[in-house]
């Protein structure tokens, strides 16, 4: 698939608390074929952690000799 799936953005970053619940969405990004941008950021806004992960579409590259 050369685009994500269900008019999804090719570039996504997910934002919120450091919880099991954050961790199911970077995970269900991941199997639908996402790829981590990097690490995340993380930060403390006094009660609590708050990560923030981006994703990428993976490019599809051309080999030589390839069309594009």
């Amino acid at each position: 698939m050369s685009t994500p799936p269900d008019g999804l953005p090719v570039y996504r970053i997910l934002t919120g608390p450091d919880d099991a619940t954050f961790c199911h969405r970077v995970s269900e990004m991941i199997a639908l074929g996402y790829e981590l941008h990097e690490g995340p950021a993380v930060t403390f806004n006094g009660e609590s952690v708050i990560v923030a992960q981006a994703l990428v579409w993976p490019a599809r590259s051309h080999g030589r000799g390839e069309q594009q």
